[in-house]
């Protein structure tokens, strides 16, 4: 999914003014920072141009996983939040994200950093329905609320939690913390979205066997309860392609009018999901004359299905289909 016009229109006014070179300088410390300092829970913006500048080359990227992650959430489910709690939230990508898909009434965004919020908050101001002009963002660091939680563990219960790209900036130990937290926070739904890496989607595994420990249900992507089947140096990740408008190509110091964002994700119900016998396409499809090939994951493990023109159905399904993608046929 693109970005709606009045969030475009409202990052290209964050940037009114400002200085074309010190903007792209700011790009790429700013992608140095995140590249060699994440992971260490160190500040790694303060300034609000910094924060601009790191909306505008995060946040298609940010809307695009996040409105992946949910519409494959609705695939499965029937789930209907009212209030949102954005964990993490940044500029608030994930917030704008959720807003497309679900009629909220409530917004709350928890993040660290001041530079954040005040760019969040005027891209909210922006926004075109009332629960996004009235968002609340609320300054506070994830570790800390996790570490001093005792008996308010759930001060911000919300229907629908999502957590993008956050919890890959933790130690083990704080970001289980966090995830503990996040899960007495969740009345409906928690969506944890992580960098498409091996690293992101083991962060992702490891929170997953922890959530089904404590009574969790996993609603996507995986069609099933059981251990993951991912074996070896394998890892679970998905790709959304993003537009790059003049100013995000100038950022990125690219020449392509795309990108290609890798994520892991997975989603988490507290009430049981009928999880029908179905397939998740785990890469993209492969297609020879006559005949497709689907990488399906599936209750009795992943495996290479074979779809040929005499299957009419399955093949006009598999020639529809794209990676992450249900495949009802098995």
């Amino acid at each position: 999914m693109e970005l709606p016009n009045y969030l475009k229109t409202a990052s290209e006014k964050l940037i009114e003014g400002m200085n074309v070179s010190a903007m792209s300088d700011s790009a790429r410390e700013l992608s140095r920072r995140y590249m060699e300092e994440s992971g260490q829970g160190k500040s790694l913006l303060n300034k609000d141009e910094e924060a601009a500048v790191y909306s505008l080359m995060r946040m298609p990227a940010t809307f695009s996983a996040v409105s992946f992650a949910l519409d494959k959430v609705c695939e499965v489910s029937d789930f209907v939040p009212r209030s949102l709690l954005d964990a993490g939230a940044g500029t608030g990508g994930a917030s704008f994200a959720a807003n497309e898909f679900f009629a909220l009434d409530k917004i709350i965004c928890l993040e660290r950093e001041l530079a954040m919020e005040n760019i969040g908050r005027k891209l909210m101001s922006y926004g075109e329905d009332k629960v996004l002009k009235e968002a609340e963002y609320i300054r506070t660091d994830l570790v800390e609320e996790a570490t001093k939680a005792n008996s308010n563990n759930k001060k911000y219960l919300s229907d629908l939690v999502i957590s993008s790209y956050v919890l890959n900036e933790m130690s083990v130990e704080n970001r289980m913390k966090v995830v503990k937290w996040l899960w007495e926070n969740t009345g409906k739904m928690l969506v944890i979205i992580e960098p498409g890496t091996p690293v992101g989607f083991s962060n992702i595994r490891r929170i997953r066997d922890y959530l089904i420990e404590q009574g969790a249900y996993v609603c996507a992507p995986c069609p099933h309860m059981d251990n993951c089947h991912i074996l070896g140096d394998d890892w679970c990740h998905f790709t959304v392609r993003v537009q790059r408008g003049k100013i995000h190509k100038m950022l990125k110091d690219a020449d392509v009018p795309y990108e290609d964002e890798k994520f892991s994700y997975i989603a988490f119900s507290r009430e049981p999901i009928e999880i029908k016998k179905f397939g998740r396409i785990m890469r993209h499809p492969i297609t020879q004359k006559g005949r497709m090939e689907l990488s399906l994951c599936t209750r009795e493990g992943i495996h290479t299905k074979t779809v040929t023109k005499k299957d009419s159905e399955g093949y006009k399904a598999a020639k529809k289909a794209n990676c992450g993608d249900i495949y009802p046929f098995i």
